[in-house]
């Protein structure tokens, strides 16, 4: 959008300590790998901020989710700090005094921010992560589905797959028979996943009725997966781990009509039986509320309306309406003396 514009990140992979992409100035620094002590990471990335310091140029604005960043950089000397709160703050923000701006992913994140800093909740906004596909093309031109429904993201307890897969043991066998379950993402504890055990658990239960295939790191291929699928679910316990549901807007961004669990951070873009479904994870009976949603749904001879809709909301977060968004709040710290 014509702004001058230097990302400053590890220096890792290979990559050149400095070059540019597409008119971003990247700058490289020593960084290292991320620790499961808390303590140890917070000192890692201590001496990886205190590096970055030193090649920080002077600027308007400063955007950072480093913990470190907001208490040791100068308020003023590299622009106004812009600070990414992109989970839920556990006391942090209280030191966070020199910061202009305080960004949250969506409005539970931001209610949990404001509940930190008292009487500065000015400084909180909402502001949504973009969409990283194109959606220029329309859904009728490129959606070619089976009937598919379709879980992507970690493996994990925390993000309901045992419960999907008891829900999935519920639907009748002349429904299994049309339709088929693929659960996609990584398992490994190195990627977030719940390790080798709880995968081993998730196989056996799931026997030979759902489809994992293992991991998917290729946009290409995501993308694919998302074109076939009717129906997308995403049935997250993790009450204090969402805090705005990427996957699912992506999905919904290529016509998959969501099913979700009714984790507050959802409810900035799911709207219940219009763009989308929800069920109560928090009920003694969500495994029978989340069947009894798939059952409705895979048994109706068309979801078009609805697919409809999910691409329409899905439009509302593409790179160039938000990244406007961006711009606009910049500008507004900037007028202010």
């Amino acid at each position: 959008m014509g702004h001058e514009v230097v990302h400053i990140s590890r220096h890792c992979d290979g990559l050149p300590k400095e070059e540019k992409i597409n008119g971003v100035h990247h700058v490289r620094v020593t960084g290292a790998d991320a620790s499961n002590n808390p303590y140890i990471l917070k000192l890692k990335e201590l001496a990886y901020v205190l590096r970055a310091r030193k090649v920080l140029p002077k600027s308007d604005i400063l955007v950072t989710h480093a913990f470190w960043a907001p208490i040791i950089i100068p308020r003023k000397r590299f622009g106004k700090i812009y600070v990414h709160v992109g989970r839920f703050p556990k006391g942090q923000l209280r030191f966070y005094s020199k910061a202009a701006r305080l960004q949250t992913p969506s409005k539970v994140v931001a209610a949990a921010a404001q509940a930190e800093l008292a009487d500065k909740n000015e400084r909180v906004r909402t502001l949504p992560y973009p969409l990283p596909f194109s959606l220029d093309i329309d859904l009728h031109d490129y959606k070619s589905p089976t009937k598919r429904v379709l879980y992507t993201g970690r493996i994990h307890p925390e993000k309901g797959i045992s419960n999907l897969l008891k829900a999935w043991e519920k639907i009748p066998n002349k429904l299994k028979n049309e339709w088929s379950l693929r659960i996609i993402e990584p398992w490994e504890e190195t990627q977030g996943g719940g390790g080798e055990s709880f995968f081993k658990e998730v196989k056996n239960r799931a026997g030979k009725s759902v489809e994992i295939p293992g991991p998917i790191f290729s946009e290409c291929d995501l993308i694919n997966q998302y074109k076939e699928a009717e129906l997308f679910v995403y049935p997250s316990f993790a009450k204090r781990g969402e805090t705005f549901g990427l996957a699912i807007l992506e999905a919904m961004s290529f016509g998959c009509v969501p099913i979700v669990s009714s984790l507050p951070c959802f409810k900035d873009f799911i709207e219940p039986l219009e763009n989308g479904f929800c069920f109560d994870e928090t009920s003694d009976q969500c495994d029978e509320e989340l069947a009894k949603c798939l059952i409705d749904l895979m048994s109706k001879s068309s979801l078009s309306i609805y697919a409809d809709r999910a691409v329409a909301t899905a439009k509302n977060y593409s790179v160039d309406k938000i990244a406007n968004l961006y711009i606009e709040d910049f500008a507004s710290l900037l007028e202010e003396k």
